[in-house]
């Protein structure tokens, strides 16, 4: 089964969205039989890359940071989808932090990237704002060796 995990913004601006989409699209179709897609389903990528593996027809592993990871959810609409993705889930692996914090996403990101075969990055190429960040993760599965496609629109910067 091939594994493919992800890590990258909360926030895609317009600009770069259908590009993403398309970059996403294209990555997890491009695989033939059984994929398992890793996220931890945050706002933004994580949800995107999570829906659209659900429709390629991927197994979800949904990577939770923290036991008061839904309380990080301000908008509402993005808590119902982060609900409904995960209830589709096949499998829920929860790192054990009490409260969300840098610590918690960076333990988060890098299960992903040790459990998968390939990560994707939505991802501008800059420095992360925190710990446990897209560029943090980015930086660690290289580390290890991980093949990773980053996807961006060029010339958009994030919010």
């Amino acid at each position: 089964m091939k594994r493919i995990g992800v890590t990258g913004h909360r926030t895609i601006p317009g600009e770069a969205l259908e590009e993403v989409r398309a970059g996403l699209r294209a990555l997890l179709c491009d695989h033939d039989g059984p994929m398992e897609a890793l996220s931890s389903l945050a706002a933004g990528a994580d949800q995107l890359f999570a829906d659209i593996a659900l429709e390629r027809g991927a197994d979800l592993t949904v990577v939770i940071p923290s036991g008061d990871y839904e309380e990080g959810f301000d908008d509402p609409g993005e808590l119902a989808r982060y609900r409904a993705l995960k209830s589709r889930a096949t499998q829920e692996i929860r790192m054990a932090y009490a409260h969300s914090s840098d610590d918690a996403y960076y333990a988060a990101g890098t299960y992903i990237a040790d459990n998968s075969d390939r990560l994707v990055a939505v991802w501008d190429g800059l420095p992360a704002r925190g710990r446990g960040g897209t560029s943090d993760i980015v930086e660690y599965a290289r580390a290890l060796g991980k093949p990773v496609t980053v996807l961006w629109c060029e010339g958009v910067r994030r919010i």
